[in-house]
């Protein structure tokens, strides 16, 4: 059932009531098709309510939000899109699928604000062949989460440090010492998880070192893909070719493997992703996760995570040779190329990616990716995005054709092949030979 279908049948359903009522209020003429529930449904809300509050908004460029359906959410928005459908001005894009969507859609023009409020960053998670098809109003991104009493706790232990160093030679090849979360590299990282946990160092007070998302669920990679980059990886070069058999992504590939294997992260980490993650953590039994910033309000909560709540803090994720980075991808709205009122539609993305939107998008559950000028005004209510915003600006990044069309079809077959080695099903040669043949088929 595509939208335009689901949205007649509300609109005939609304009709066979219409006796009962004493006045059916007249439709908006900008209809904006959003991501149902959760905050992302909050703010919008409340950003909409805004806009149509305004003295110099006219009644034909109002909005109204329309929504649909989690499941099969961008197989349905393809459909409509694909068959000219004029139920919705104004659609839903994330960064991962604008390549499959921008032959139905139009750039947008932002507002004179747009750069000084996002930054070229987080601007970067809407753009697709050098244009910009839509406004980025929700931003995903990795934290590396910890237990500071227990990092804490071993940089004033020098039998600690004697031990760590011990480790770490045994299963990295050199002698490390215990650093602060925010000056790990990924072999810190690394050896902090093997230090943590109870199968390498029976003295661990956790069982766990790290806990890991190894399900084959592509979202995952997006997690993981942060360790090669830091050591250079790329999806392909500047030429096309794809890049993905590389020194880089092996080294990725193989600090997992290393830690599944030697009991770092739960045995049944195959089936893990976000919420199981989640729950691990929480337990008090992982000291470190690398996880998505969505997580930060849950485990810091007293009321969701009381084993945790006040000794879990975060950082950007360690750094490699190359530099330290964190998987971006955004949620935003763009203009379907048969919208019905373009003129309003435009108005209200300009009027969205201005400072006031975002100020009203963040305080009420949002998550923009703000540049510290404008994120200051939000900083005391809205902490998480302090660190939002910066780590996007800092260290940023969208892989090199992953906004493309067959973006989601390359993370599902990395997650595929790569979820295949780090379960022992097959060799990290034939994974990467298998990726690197899959990727030249999908962004040939």
């Amino acid at each position: 059932m595509t939208f335009a279908t689901t949205k007649r049948r509300a609109l005939l359903a609304a009709a066979g009531i219409a006796s009962l009522l004493a006045a059916t209020p007249a439709l908006a003429e900008v209809t904006v098709l959003g991501w149902p529930g959760g905050p992302e449904e909050t703010a919008l809300r409340a950003a909409a309510d805004a806009y149509n509050a305004k003295s110099d908004v006219a009644e034909n460029d109002k909005v109204e939000l329309l929504f649909f359906n989690r499941d099969g959410f961008w197989d349905k928005l393809q459909a409509d899109l694909a068959a000219g459908s004029k139920a919705f001005d104004l659609n839903l894009l994330a960064t991962y699928s604008i390549g499959r969507y921008a032959p139905f859609m139009e750039p947008v023009e932002l507002s004179g604000e747009a750069k000084a409020v996002y930054g070229d960053s987080v601007l970067s998670t809407m753009q697709y062949q050098g244009k910009q098809y839509g406004v980025p109003t929700d931003l995903s991104l990795h934290f590396m989460y910890f237990r500071k009493d227990l990092i804490e706790a071993l940089l004033k232990d020098d039998a600690g440090k004697a031990k760590y160093a011990e480790i770490s030679e045994k299963y990295l090849g050199k002698k490390l010492e215990p650093k602060i979360p925010d000056e790990w590299t990924w072999d810190d990282y690394a050896a902090t998880a093997l230090y943590f946990t109870q199968a390498v160092n029976p003295d661990s007070p956790t069982r766990y070192g790290t806990v890991l998302q190894l399900k084959n669920l592509l979202f995952n990679i997006m997690v993981w893909q942060s360790v090669p980059r830091a050591y250079g990886a790329n999806w392909m070069d500047d030429s096309g070719n794809i890049t993905v058999n590389s020194d880089a992504y092996r080294k990725g590939l193989e600090i997992y493997k290393l830690l599944y294997d030697n009991g770092a992260s739960p045995k049944d980490s195959l089936s893990y992703e976000f919420a199981e993650a989640n729950a691990a953590f929480a337990s008090g039994q992982v000291a470190a996760m690398l996880q998505w910033n969505a997580a930060a309000g849950d485990l810091t909560s007293k009321e969701k995570s009381p084993a945790v709540a006040d000794v879990t803090e975060t950082v950007a994720p360690p750094a490699g040779p190359q530099g330290r980075f964190t998987h971006i991808h955004g949620l935003g709205f763009g203009l379907n190329k048969n919208a019905e009122n373009k003129e309003g539609a435009a108005k209200f993305v300009k009027w969205l990616s201005s400072k006031e939107a975002a100020l009203i998008y963040a305080k009420n559950n949002g998550a923009p990716a703000l540049t510290p000028e404008v994120v200051v005004e939000v900083a005391d209510s809205r902490p998480d995005l302090v660190k939002l915003g910066e780590f996007a600006g800092k260290y940023g990044y969208v892989m090199n054709g992953a906004t493309s069309a067959k973006a989601l079809s390359v993370y599902e077959l990395q997650a595929k092949e790569f979820t295949g080695y780090w379960s022992g099903q097959q060799s990290i040669e034939d994974a990467l030979a298998n990726t690197e043949k899959g990727m030249a088929d999908l962004l040939k």
